[in-house]
């Protein structure tokens, strides 16, 4: 599976953006997926996962309640909200394949299969 994001933007702060990712070559009903982001000079980190069913999600603690992850047959969403400087980073969507159903994964090496990252900027 190819994953390819959507979703770029300059958003002031305050704003919302909603990013999507979506497969080619196959489904993604037996994946495992997540949005990762890095900021300038900063580590990879969590944003959100969402387990291979749907029904099980977390987020990074920096994002929860501002932002959502959503999942159809073929594509990842992240809807993000009320956005801060800090959150300006290139984001990432992720996909673990064999993954169980109610499985959240939370280890960045688990995720085989990367988007190639879009640019999400916060105006202060």
């Amino acid at each position: 599976v190819q994953l390819q994001a959507c979703g770029r933007g300059l958003v002031q702060a305050g704003g919302s953006v909603r990013l999507s990712c979506a497969a080619s070559g196959r489904a993604l009903s037996n994946y495992g997926l997540g949005w990762f982001r890095q900021g300038p000079g900063k580590e990879r980190e969590i944003v959100a996962l969402i387990s291979r069913s749907g029904g099980f999600r977390d987020y990074g603690d920096s994002v929860k309640g501002r932002f959502t992850i959503s999942r159809d047959k073929s594509t990842v969403y992240l809807q993000m909200n009320s956005l801060k400087p800090e959150d300006t980073a290139v984001y990432y969507c992720a996909a673990k394949s064999n993954a169980i159903s109610s499985g959240i994964y939370y280890n960045i090496h688990d995720y085989g299969t990367w988007g190639q990252g879009t640019q999400v900027t916060v105006s202060s």
